[in-house]
């Protein structure tokens, strides 16, 4: 179940693709609605976890004192958004999304299981809410259109497929969720077109920033920042090209280059030396046809000086926003999912959805590191899921699912129930 078939011809549809860059990608040939027209959508989840496995902080460092360990709940609000669009004719358009996230301001107290279980404050970006995107554009035709200011940068299958509605999980899909930024966006220019049966777009983009980086997350966190503004002493690029031959099936190449080691208020002449190059590259694909929905990607990602950035990180000060953790020179992910809508032989088909689906993830944050670093193999997971999505309407989803996350023997397997609900969709029309 995509946005598009929910969006369908309706003139005013473009707009909703702010929100969602595959969305723009399915949706870029339907003109826009006339000068003047305001837009106003959003998405967002409500989700219950039961997990059957201890959460204290010490679960993977002692892990055998954990192994019948009572298992926790959780409800969670993990994403809920609010966009606005608006066309100012000529071919110039504006796009605005806040995101909430987890139902918070970005700032939450944890306690860290890489620092002796100590509480932390953790801030994911300097302010209370987080603007996911903002933009200017100016299409020039179809091929040729130029956006600036705040953008989804759409490396993998998850941040170019973000909306509850996009994937099966309760969640989104663990691999790409945990090593990459996700939602990623970033502050830069883009240039994206269409042609035939091809989509591209190129960026430039503020790059990351090393002293974030850690060895659960990869380079997750080096995309937000916790002050005011973001660092840009290195810019970054990256791209993304859509091919749509084949009816029904949509395959995709992307990629990120940049460097990471100066982009931090650190004055020390040691660490403005490290560049931290950080190369992504990616393969993801979807087919939505005959009732079966499938979706797979495949990702892998360097990082240069990985060894002296996780020595840099470490001798940080403990006020500082780093973790203060070794980092890998290597990690990837990879993940299958696969459904069928079985309401398809009834006489709901036309009007109810429900598939039966199964996915499966493998993914290791320190897939490779450098020597001296250590290797902590808590972080190589797969994961197994299987579950239900059921829509009574095109824009609401009801999800649950099982799953279970497999560990390294020394470690305890991790299964887990959620149910969720969801929406994404427009408010006006």
């Amino acid at each position: 179940m995509k946005i598009k078939n929910f969006v369908g011809k309706s003139a005013c549809s473009l707009l909703l693709v702010g929100m969602s860059m595959p969305v723009l990608a399915q949706n870029d040939s339907v003109p826009m609605r006339h000068k003047g027209r305001l837009s106003f959508g959003g998405y967002g989840e409500a989700v219950y976890t039961r997990n059957f496995y201890s959460d204290n902080w010490k679960r993977y460092t002692d892990a055998s004192k954990y192994k019948d360990a009572d298992g926790h709940g959780r409800f969670d609000l993990p994403h809920v958004t609010f966009f606005i669009g608006y066309n100012f004719g000529k071919g110039w358009k504006m796009y605005s999304e806040i995101e909430f996230e987890h139902g918070g301001t970005e700032s939450a107290m944890e306690i860290e299981e890489e620092e002796n279980g100590e509480y932390e404050s953790e801030i994911e970006r300097g302010g209370e809410v987080a603007l996911e995107q903002f933009w200017i554009e100016k299409s020039f035709c179809k091929a040729a259109n130029l956006r600036l200011g705040h953008i989804i940068v759409p490396v993998g299958l998850t941040n170019n497929n973000h909306v509850p509605t996009e994937f099966f999980g309760v969640y989104r899909p663990e691999g790409e969720n945990t090593i990459f930024p996700c939602t990623w966006h970033e502050t830069g220019v883009s240039f994206w077109g269409r042609a035939k049966d091809w989509r591209y777009e190129i960026m430039f983009i503020a790059g990351l920033d090393a002293d974030r980086f850690n060895e659960q997350n990869w380079i997750q966190g080096g995309a937000g920042s916790p002050y005011e503004f973001k660092i840009a002493n290195s810019c970054a690029g990256a791209f993304r090209v859509d091919n749509y031959s084949i009816p029904g099936l949509r395959m995709g190449l992307s990629g990120y280059y940049g460097n990471s080691g100066n982009n931090s208020l650190r004055t020390a002449t040691a660490s403005n030396k490290v560049k931290g190059a950080v190369f992504i590259g990616a393969f993801d694909f979807d087919y939505d046809a005959h009732n079966w929905i499938v979706r797979g990607s495949f990702d892998y990602g360097h990082l240069g000086d990985s060894k002296a950035i996780s020595q840099n990180n470490k001798s940080m000060p403990s006020a500082s926003p780093s973790p203060r953790t070794n980092v890998a020179s290597d990690a990837l992910c990879a993940g299958v999912e696969m459904g069928y809508d079985f309401f398809s032989l009834t006489k709901l088909r036309d009007e109810q959805k429900l598939y039966l689906f199964g996915r499966y993830d493998y993914y290791d944050s320190m897939y490779k590191v450098e020597k001296g670093i250590q290797n902590n193999e808590c972080w190589e997971r797969h994961r197994v899921a299987f579950g239900l999505n059921y829509y009574p309407m095109k824009e609401i989803v009801i999800k649950a699912e099982y799953s279970k996350r497999f560990l390294k023997s020394q470690y305890n397997d991790e299964p887990s129930f959620s149910i969720g609900v969801a929406y994404a969709g427009l408010f006006t029309r």
